[in-house]
């Protein structure tokens, strides 16, 4: 029998594979794949809300306000088309109310302030981290006769601005080394920097700040003039039964020898300690406090190499967030990290 001159099957699917048609339609096929493939992958990306969003930090000159610049860059870059809006407040407390009026979505606030915060929406407020903890500072000329805070009697003292947490544990301070806060002194409301020149110029005799180690502004004053810590360890039990601060936010600690160079004293001084939280509201979006979240995790190292205190951010300290829960993103970030 004569062989067959037919094509055999597998000749003409390579023939018809081959031609210009095929070709087309397989490149569209590709096309198509590729597109869904970064469909798929973008809608696994945070949706989070573009645009401008409030962040209240602190006075000018504080950590607080250092840490939101340092965190503003790193959030433009890790979160396209979000922009942290900056906004400088007298504290702690100040900071509580703008993120529960709706001002700012994002604030710092020490622990204790928020323990005692009692302005509408409390119960609306809500954590990203724990941050680090604020170090109680009390800054005299170092030629002063106060080696103690019972030593302020009389004397002209910065304690802090008004919605401040410096003026909030500053009353509890001296009112547990038994002084009246109203009465035994002569308070002047002032930000650090403020305190700080009015001590060098001996406008004051003594102030008061809770903040980061090192706080610039305290760096900078003992580069120009000469100044001595002063002790406060020994009030760190007696603060937690003053003015209803029955919070467990205080804890003792000491400031490392050479906090501030130019100060004295040379060695480390005992004090007390309180954290800071990064807050926000239980309304403000989930990815956008995911990725918030995120953010603060990540630039640990960045601002912690100007921020000193921000080395401290760490994952198995930032859910310790008491007294306040944790915003659902802020969770969810942690769960997806958690080994």
């Amino acid at each position: 029998m004569a062989p067959s001159s037919a094509p055999r099957p597998g000749a003409a699917l390579r023939a018809a594979l081959c031609s210009p048609l095929w070709r087309a339609v397989l490149a569209l096929v590709l096309v198509a794949a590729a597109l869904g493939g970064w469909w798929l992958s973008a809608g696994r990306s945070p949706d989070y809300p573009r645009g401008p969003v409030g962040f209240a930090t602190g006075v000018r000159g504080g950590v607080y306000d250092r840490y939101g610049q340092l965190l503003e860059t790193h959030v433009a870059k890790a979160m396209p088309g979000v922009q942290l809006k900056l906004d400088n407040s007298e504290g702690s407390i100040d900071n509580l109310a703008r993120v529960t009026g709706g001002q700012d979505d994002f604030a710092i606030a020490t622990a204790d302030a928020v323990a005692q915060y009692s302005g509408p929406g409390k119960d609306r407020l809500r954590a990203i981290a724990r941050l680090y903890d604020d170090y109680l500072q009390l800054i005299v000329p170092a030629s002063s006769p106060v080696h103690r805070t019972a030593d302020l009697k009389g004397l002209r003292v910065g304690v802090g601005q008004q919605l401040s947490g410096v003026n909030l544990v500053t009353r509890r301070l001296l009112a547990s080394a038994g002084l009246d806060p109203d009465h035994d002194i002569r308070p002047a409301m002032l930000g650090v920097g403020d305190a700080a020149e009015k001590l060098r110029e001996g406008g004051l005799d003594a102030f008061f700040w809770s903040g980061g180690l090192p706080t610039g502004a305290l760096t900078s004053l003992s580069e120009r003039f000469p100044i001595r810590i002063v002790p406060l360890g020994d009030l760190a039990e007696a603060v937690h039964r003053v003015e209803g601060g029955g919070t467990d936010a205080y804890r003792a600690a000491i400031m490392p020898k050479g906090t501030y160079p130019n100060a004295q004293p040379e060695d480390a001084v005992a004090t007390v300690a309180v954290p800071n939280l990064l807050i926000t509201r239980d309304d403000v979006d989930i990815d956008l406090v995911q990725g918030m979240t995120r953010a603060v995790i990540d630039s640990r190292d960045q601002i912690g190499s100007e921020v000193h205190a921000a080395q401290l951010v760490d994952l198995r300290t930032a859910v310790y967030t008491t007294p306040l829960p944790l915003h659902e993103g802020a969770a969810r970030y942690y769960r997806s990290v958690k080994p």
